[in-house]
């Protein structure tokens, strides 16, 4: 089987002069708008277009805000916040919430989060102080119920999807590993579950991913100032210089790659660390999940 075509990337820039503490979950909408959280902040980010050239603040919560997916047009957000699933409404106010079941390793948050097609929202917590075994994955489902998917991770990443819905690729970034698991489409349940890859902990650890039209998976790699490409199978495919040292996510819009990056932890941060960035790049990813619309009105 050949390999998937290379896909040239072009020079970084900075999107504005704004620096995030902890930036990540860029997501591209069916607008073709991307927007991003500022985990740390509680803030929800949208990318500014070419006459404005600000990132504009469309929420902003008294709690950590890992990520958001869009509640169907104009209806707000369903969003992994503090240590709950959250519907926020379209001025960003939290409108309904549900907490997620707690790990043991004390003091815990949302990190990364993602909506599959069938409009079910999954999200990795964590410890504060990265306890190990401390994180887990949790799924929200329609009828605004919460299962803990799975336990004993330390710093789950991601998660992403294949483009047929039918893969989930989590990491672990504690670990440096990248897992898969076979998603069943209709009962939501995982199986199969297999490593894809391991980053060594001298080149960095994976953070935040995409997968792009292709099946291919564009890790973000954090301490390690790139962006790697591999196959789903595992195979490393391209290595993308970044000119920061903690890249935390990606997302591919057709034109441009856009990496969030991070200035949390640093003693001395450089000049673009924190920054949101944009490369040229005609790599294509499916835009982001809507959840179930009976999210907003489910019981919890």
């Amino acid at each position: 089987m050949p390999l998937p075509a290379h896909q040239p990337v072009g020079a970084f820039t900075p999107v504005t002069n704004v620096r995030l503490e902890l930036g990540e979950g860029p997501r591209l909408l069916a607008d073709g708008t991307v927007v991003l959280v500022d985990i740390l902040t509680g803030r929800l980010l949208r990318l500014p277009d070419e006459e404005t050239g600000t990132l504009t603040e469309l929420a902003h919560l008294p709690e950590p805000l890992g990520a958001v997916a869009p509640l169907g047009a104009g209806h707000g957000w369903a969003a992994a916040t503090g240590v709950s699933f959250a519907v926020l409404d379209a001025v960003g106010r939290t409108i309904r919430s549900t907490e997620v079941s707690h790990q043991a390793g004390g003091a815990q948050r949302m990190n990364d989060a993602v909506c599959d097609s069938a409009g079910r929202m999954w999200a990795g917590t964590m410890a504060y102080n990265a306890a190990e075994g401390s994180g887990a994955l949790h799924r929200w489902d329609a009828d605004g119920s919460v299962t803990c998917v799975l336990d004993g991770l330390t710093i789950p990443n991601g998660p992403a999807f294949s483009p047929d819905g039918h893969t989930l690729y989590l990491a672990d970034s504690a670990h440096g590993t990248v897992e898969a698991f076979a998603v069943d489409p209709r009962t939501a349940e995982l199986s199969d579950r297999r490593l894809v890859f391991r980053v060594d902990p001298e080149e960095g650890s994976p953070d935040g991913m995409t997968v792009d039209a292709e099946g291919c998976i564009w890790s973000a790699i954090w301490g390690g100032g790139r962006i790697r490409r591999y196959s789903p199978q595992g195979q490393l495919l391209q290595s993308v210089d970044v000119p920061a040292q903690q890249p935390t996510a990606v997302c591919l819009t057709g034109r441009d790659l856009i990496v969030t990056t991070a200035s949390y932890g640093l003693p001395d941060p450089g000049p673009w660390d924190g920054a949101v960035l944009r490369a040229a790049c005609a790599a294509t990813a499916p835009v982001a999940f809507s959840t179930d619309p009976s999210l907003a009105e489910s019981s919890v």
